[in-house]
């Protein structure tokens, strides 16, 4: 059976999409964004699977815009994407443990990204660009995601309203009917 994806869904993964690239290009313009210290801003929005289904397709249509619009070679934007993409479905996989959602993106992209940034760039050495990339990644995930994750979950049951998530959430509340 197909699995049909509400509007709501679907606004939601774009905002969060075009969040990430406005926060990636922000990060960007600072010298944050890309190379062996990156502290994407946007890479705070990784914890977002633990709220919607949305941001899976959100944060990975957002990562693979922004190594787009960044300059970023090839394998990057290949590599560097799906590493988010693993990253946010895990995410969501962990959802039922609050203090699990930045360990995902946190270590997928300490795996991927240094191997990334040797054969894409030729950044080395590998040890160094582990120790760089995972430090970033802390930052941005494991601090500044859980600092958004603490205040929008004061917001959850208004911001990340949907049929899906509402169907797979036990003890969550049902969207209300709309009238057509």
């Amino acid at each position: 059976m197909k699995k049909q994806f509400s509007v709501t869904t679907i606004v939601q993964a774009a905002m969060i999409a075009a969040l990430y690239v406005v926060l990636t290009l922000l990060a960007n313009v600072l010298g944050l964004a890309n190379y062996a210290v990156q502290v994407r801003f946007s890479e705070a929005l990784t914890i977002l699977p633990y709220f919607t289904p949305a941001a899976i397709p959100g944060l990975f249509i957002g990562c693979l815009l922004s190594n787009m619009l960044t300059g970023c070679a090839v394998p990057d934007i290949i590599f560097g994407s799906l590493a988010t993409l693993l990253a946010a479905v895990l995410t969501y996989r962990l959802r039922r443990f609050r203090w699990l959602a930045p360990i995902p993106p946190i270590a997928a992209n300490a795996v991927v990204v240094p191997f990334v940034l040797l054969y894409a760039y030729g950044v080395g050495p590998l040890w160094l660009s582990f120790i760089t990339v995972t430090i970033g990644e802390i930052i941005s995930c494991g601090v500044l995601g859980m600092i958004l994750l603490s205040v929008l979950d004061k917001y959850k049951g208004r911001l990340f309203v949907s049929d899906f998530h509402a169907q797979s959430e036990p003890g969550s509340l049902p969207m209300k009917k709309r009238p057509m």
